[in-house]
């Protein structure tokens, strides 16, 4: 298949968004501004750093591709409208497995009426697949992360260390509990994109999505703000079977492993019941975790664990280390 007749087999028949003047088949694509600010957000995922093979299936690379684009925008309060997919297509892959990426990327996408607008192929040695998202966003309800303040209650959706338990299952077989729940939370993610769509009648509400870790994440948060977070271990919530595996592993899964793609944030303790009631609606599950306790500009991040309170250092999966 030559870059042309992929173009064609990839080309939406019709497009969801109304914004959209103009999608694949020029020299690029059209959007009409709309009263909301326009966000946008870009990710890349290479083969043998982002995923193997022999635990992800084609499919699978699409689809985890563009969720975690899409974690980035639900963190700052977007909607998803748009996206672009260039793909560097080695030898070593088919015809079929290019075609079931991108199938992965549009069953993603359908989730949240998105169009496929562009992006580019070329030919290479590994492949990666880079995504550029677009969502929209009302003027005063976007999310950042230097707006968490002295008292505010941390949260984060979900269950922490699932996907990196998955990719343990998928890398050292043997016989584990709920093992088809962990490897989809790895292989098949969910941004918690309808989560941050109900939060417009928060004034206030700081969110970081959670791919490298909440140890990464909160710190991000904390220097952002310039305030000082604390965690308690006991709070962070897990898998009801996460338990069967090493210790060491669940603390540094829950805390440095990241690609969970569920929300950590803050909120006014004033709000907290009613941030609850919103999450128990969609339903998405909600656990407070701690506190931030004072802005004294430091940025750090303390864990309160077996009755001890220890500095959390701010790692996580990293590149270009």
């Amino acid at each position: 298949m030559d870059e042309f007749s992929l173009i064609d087999s990839i080309k939406q028949t019709y497009y969801s968004q109304p914004t959209l003047i103009k999608g694949i088949g020029d020299d690029a694509a059209v959007i009409r501004q709309s009263a909301s600010d326009i966000v946008t957000a870009v990710d890349t995922f290479v083969e043998g750093v982002h995923f193997r093979r022999d635990t992800m299936e084609p499919f699978h690379v699409g689809f985890r591709a563009l969720a975690a684009n899409l974690s980035d925008l639900a963190a700052m309060g977007a909607t998803p409208a748009f996206y672009l997919a260039s793909i560097v297509i080695p030898k070593t892959w088919t015809e079929i497995e290019i075609a079931e990426i991108f199938a992965g990327m549009k069953k993603m996408a359908g989730k949240y009426h998105m169009d496929l607008i562009g992006g580019d192929t070329v030919s290479g040695k590994e492949l990666s697949l880079s995504i550029t998202v677009i969502g929209y966003v009302d003027h005063d309800k976007i999310r950042y992360r230097h707006t968490a303040k002295a008292a505010d209650i941390v949260f984060v959706t979900g269950t922490l260390g699932d996907s990196q338990a998955g990719f343990h299952i998928l890398t050292n077989p043997s016989s584990y509990d709920n093992a088809a729940y962990f490897i989809k939370r790895h292989q098949l993610p969910t941004p918690q994109i309808d989560f941050a769509a109900h939060l417009q009648k928060f004034t206030r509400i700081t969110l970081n999505d959670v791919s490298d870790g909440i140890a990464s994440e909160a710190a991000e948060i904390a220097e952002a703000s310039r305030v000082t977070i604390q965690l308690e271990d006991n709070r962070i919530p897990v898998y009801e079977t996460y338990n069967q595996f090493p210790s060491d592993l669940q603390y540094n899964w829950k805390y440095f492993g990241g690609e969970d793609f569920e929300l950590l944030g803050t909120v006014p303790s004033a709000d907290w019941s009613e941030l609850k009631s919103v999450a128990k609606l969609l339903p998405v599950r909600i656990t407070k975790i701690g506190k931030v306790i004072n802005e004294d500009t430091s940025g750090k991040v303390y864990i309160n664990k077996d009755g001890r309170n220890y500095t959390l250092p701010k790692q996580g999966y990293t590149h270009l280390k």
